[in-house]
């Protein structure tokens, strides 16, 4: 069991590892934080409001794709269609690890 749980977070350490570079190399960081507000939610306040969401990743997947606002207040997210799927799929499950 022990072992089990260095492996998990193992896995999650590089997750995150991969969501980070993946947000930098996107710009996701110059408005988002993983703890902090900055100009957009910080990613653990985005985790707990869908932690309950069966429809999270598909929600939070187009947001980051196609852009959007009135969620999180009136400041635009805008749209990042250059993410590719896998890349997305990694942020997004990263930030609904978040609570």
């Amino acid at each position: 069991m022990l072992g089990m749980a260095a492996v998990s977070g193992s896995a999650q350490a590089a997750d995150e590892e991969a969501a980070l570079k993946i947000a930098q190399a996107s710009n996701c960081m110059a408005c988002h934080s993983v703890d902090a507000k900055l100009v957009g939610p910080a990613w653990r306040e985005v985790g707990k409001k869908y932690a309950d969401d069966t429809e999270a990743k598909a929600k939070l997947t187009a947001k980051v794709k196609d852009g959007g606002k009135g969620v999180w207040g009136e400041i635009p997210m805008p749209p990042n269609p250059t993410v590719s799927d896998a890349d997305l799929g990694t942020m997004v499950d990263f930030i609904l690890t978040l609570k």
